[in-house]
């Protein structure tokens, strides 16, 4: 089995390379190439052919291939279907904004959480995403796109939090110096509520803006359309969210999904006001996707003015999201389900 290079720290090259005799530079040399998005060894052309196939046979770099590309005839907002090395599919969002580009990238390949508004998760869940594997979106996008990312979203297919030790081993990897070196205040990290490892994370103090699925200010409501809900209620979950907010001193921002007749009725708004009084937080409110499979339609223009300005009154900071790539279908889920289906049909006219 060989060793997924792309997944090791700078350090950790550096002490296999000295284990098998390399000089120290000749790790760092590696790394900065493999954090460039080379795909094979033989483009580290400042390595010897001996050293490049040596490591070629004990190492392995971590790619993303585009199967599908879909960009946005509005907004320019690009959406990657990738195949990993074992045929799992994943997607991304690049997007553009007047401050630069930001990707949202998957961190696993499906999703276990089976929010009912969501299309990954009505895939259902397949494997965690290795370190390289979500540096290898970022770095193919780059690729194909000609544009630099700036901003990184974990809000892609996958709980980041469900995936937690690759997924603070990849925040470490991105924002290393001799890496990709965005760093901690420009990548946002979306969880639908696992309160265990929101404290886990508050405590590492890493300046992540943590972004929390919400989309629902009671149980009644979260439960029926989070199963997470469940486990940890709203009451623990804002619990969690608080202290997060006072340890690391960043603003909590709470994605809520306007379903139309499920949660966004004046008296939702006004009990989701009173539960976020006085915590350092903004809220989202998104328009929801219609899904295949889910009876949910967005909430009208009028209501989600309605909605915002409850919250607003009541002095909680509200935006209502712009939505990017609405002629693509850019929400996670999507393009994967979409491309299961043709090659199922494809495979049944054979």
């Amino acid at each position: 089995m060989k060793t997924d290079i792309k997944s090791m720290t700078l350090a950790e090259i550096k002490k296999a390379f000295q284990a098998e005799g390399l000089p120290a530079f000749r790790g760092l040399q590696v790394y900065r190439w493999l954090h460039r998005g080379v795909e094979s060894f033989d483009e580290m052309s400042d390595l010897s052919r001996d050293l490049r196939q040596k490591l070629s046979e004990k190492y392995y770099i971590s790619v993303a291939i585009i199967e599908k590309k879909r960009v946005s005839r509005y907004d320019n907002t690009i959406k990657y279907l990738f195949r990993l090395h074992d045929g799992q599919y994943v997607e991304s969002v690049l997007m553009e904004y007047h401050h630069g580009y930001s990707i949202c990238i998957s961190t696993q390949a499906g999703c276990k959480m089976g929010c009912t508004f969501c299309a990954t998760g009505q895939g259902g869940w397949f494997r965690d995403l290795a370190p390289s594997e979500m540096l290898a979106q970022i770095q193919a996008a780059q690729k194909d796109s000609g544009n630099r990312v700036s901003n990184i979203v974990l809000m892609g297919m996958g709980e980041p939090l469900d995936n937690y030790e690759n997924v603070l081993r990849f925040l470490e990897l991105v924002s290393s110096d001799e890496g990709m070196n965005i760093g901690a205040r420009h990548i946002s990290l979306s969880t639908c509520g696992l309160v265990d490892k929101i404290y886990d994370l508050a405590d590492k103090k890493l300046q992540v803006t943590l972004s929390v699925s919400l989309h629902a200010p009671n149980d009644q409501i979260r439960s029926r359309t989070m199963p997470v809900n469940r486990k940890w209620n709203v009451e623990a979950l804002l619990k969690a969210c608080r202290y997060y907010a006072e340890t690391t001193h960043r603003r909590i921002s709470f994605e809520y999904a306007m379903i139309q007749g499920v949660n966004d009725t004046d008296a939702c708004a006004q009990e989701l006001a009173r539960r976020l009084k006085g915590m350092l937080c903004h809220v989202n409110l998104i328009p929801v996707n219609d899904v295949t499979g889910a009876n949910y339609r967005k909430s009208s223009q009028d209501r989600l003015q309605k909605f915002s300005k409850i919250l607003s009154d009541k002095g909680i900071p509200v935006t209502v999201r712009r939505t990017l790539g609405s002629d693509i279908e850019a929400s996670c889920g999507q393009l994967r389900g979409k491309h299961e289906e043709e090659a199922v049909l494809n495979e049944s006219r054979q």
